[in-house]
């Protein structure tokens, strides 16, 4: 459970790192509309291409972004099969009383987990290279215009923030939980999937008492600092656009042209 990645920051001099996090903000929600776009490999293959040199512009090392799919493969790997059951066009390759797997839908369940995975991964990579005040100040500032029409802008960002930060710190907590439970003679590995659910079932009270327990300290520690969700603050660090900024921009910004073009004049093969 200590090798989930997904909410950690990883310190590293880069340029995705340097880049502002309404930048990286930008580039994701540009690189997922991207990959919804596409419906086929070929097109993936593309979307690939682009998150490897992201990666490689990160210096986040590939077993520390292969890490917080851990977390989610169970979900990759249900949702995709769910997929192959329930797609009944196509040509027929088993069928099984009311089971019925076709061509089609072998095809398209490893079109959409690879499809998640890809996107699990960019977004990892997102809070690997962004800090949480970080991505909190860039989520408030993009969502700034919102305040005009009286949205809690702020409190969103802040939420947001608490829940990332939350996800490393209920990791170890779960860790120390199962750990605990180990000493006690407790088996999460071996038997049948049932008896590890069993298993699993002593640790998910503690881990919830505990959650609960964290949020009423947050709370009370807030309450002591006089929080205010409706306060005007100023930043320690003010938000700045740069050149390295305007280069990403500009290559999703094309990535994304790209791939409508492609997608309406070569839609067979996109």
């Amino acid at each position: 459970m200590r090798e989930v990645a997904f909410g950690q920051y990883y310190p590293a001099d880069s340029f995705a790192h340097k880049l502002d996090p309404r930048t990286k903000i930008l580039f994701l929600i540009c690189y997922i509309i991207g990959v919804f776009i596409t419906k086929n490999f070929y097109g993936l293959a593309v979307c690939t291409l682009l998150f490897a040199l992201a990666v490689l512009l990160s210096k986040v090392p590939l077993r520390t972004l292969v890490k917080s799919v851990k977390a989610v493969l169970f979900l990759l790997v249900f949702t995709a099969v769910l997929n192959l059951f329930f797609r009944k066009d196509g040509e027929v390759i088993f069928n099984w009383a009311f089971i019925t797997v076709t061509k089609e839908g072998v095809y398209s369940t490893i079109f959409l987990g690879a499809r998640l995975f890809l996107l699990v991964l960019s977004s990892s990579l997102l809070t690997l290279t962004t800090t949480p005040v970080s991505l909190t100040d860039g989520i408030e500032s993009l969502l700034s215009p919102l305040k005009k029409i009286k949205f809690p802008v702020h409190e969103l960002a802040l939420v947001m923030s608490i829940a990332l930060r939350f996800i490393p710190i209920l990791t170890d907590e779960t860790a120390r939980i199962m750990n605990a439970q180990k000493s006690r003679g407790a088996d999460f590995e071996s038997g049948s999937l049932i008896k590890k659910v069993k298993a699993v079932i002593p640790v998910l009270i503690p881990l919830l008492v505990s959650s609960f327990r964290r949020a009423d300290e947050l709370g009370d520690a807030m309450d002591a600092r006089c929080y205010s969700g409706s306060a005007v603050r100023t930043k320690y660090k003010k938000l700045t656009y740069s050149k390295r900024d305007l280069l990403a921009m500009i290559a999703v910004t094309l990535f994304l042209v790209g791939v409508i073009l492609l997608k309406i004049y070569f839609p067979a093969v996109f």
